[in-house]
């Protein structure tokens, strides 16, 4: 109910600010960018840590809608049960982070928190993640109670299946999509594909060199849905990833 209401009034709030002309950036209509991840990949918490962050020091957040969904490669089980790629250690991370999102929906809240969790998993000191709470003066309850009533497994249950339905199914993690654009391997360079996607007025994020996509990264990191994987079909996924660069920037 919460939630709900405050997503109406910072609908209501965005359409007043464009009525009264106070920013042009209000007016024109954002680009989404949804992270799909898991709470213990390598790869998810390194961009999380040292990609992400950059969108909001350059001001390309004032024109992206950032959703993250802490689900990633778990599978889902008979009884509803979860087997998360990285173990229990994982499930139960993944579970803090939906709740987090859903006991301070704003971006601006809830961010910092994740990021703080993702900083001690990429030092691998993610058992101190109960500190962020202090360290950002939040609430811990908000998170425990959620966690401990089985809040936390129905706002799981969700993650599973909106990362179920995605159209292509990921094959991966992290999975970056913008305005419905999968990146593929090419996720690092989520930015210039957020730039190439804005159709409003010049914003200072976008400039020229971000603009340009790179091709020929010679290895992005990911976590595969499937760890064990034969010498063919890794040479599959290459030419597969090699050829979706490809696509992208044709239609980029």
């Amino acid at each position: 109910m919460g939630s709900s209401f405050q997503r109406t009034v910072s609908i209501f709030l965005a359409f007043f600010l464009c009525f009264i002309q106070i920013s042009p950036i209000y007016c024109e209509e954002k680009v989404s960018l949804t992270l799909y991840y898991e709470s213990l990949c390598p790869y998810c918490s390194n961009f999380i840590v040292n990609y992400l962050p950059k969108i909001f020091k350059n001001g390309l957040i004032d024109v992206v809608n950032l959703k993250l969904v802490p689900w990633g490669n778990t599978k889902l089980q008979a009884n509803n049960t979860f087997k998360c790629q990285h173990g229990k250690a994982e499930c139960f991370l993944d579970t803090v982070e939906a709740c987090a999102i859903d006991a301070w929906p704003d971006l601006n809240e809830h961010f910092p928190f994740i990021y703080c969790v993702e900083s001690l998993v990429y030092h691998k000191n993610y058992t101190q993640w109960e500190t962020c709470f202090e360290k950002l003066n939040l609430k811990a309850e908000l998170v425990k109670d959620c966690v401990g009533s089985g809040q936390g497994k129905e706002l799981e249950l969700r993650y599973a299946a909106e990362t179920n339905a995605l159209q292509p199914p990921h094959k991966y993690v992290p999975w970056v999509v913008v305005d419905g654009q999968p990146l593929y391997d090419e996720y690092m360079d989520f930015m210039s594909y957020i730039c190439k996607a804005y159709k409003g007025a010049p914003v200072p994020g976008c400039s020229s060199t971000v603009n340009v996509i790179k091709m020929g990264r010679k290895f992005t990191p990911f976590c595969l849905m499937h760890t064990a994987t034969s010498k063919l079909s890794t040479i599959g996924s290459a030419i597969t990833s090699w050829m979706n660069r490809v696509n992208l920037a044709a239609s980029a």
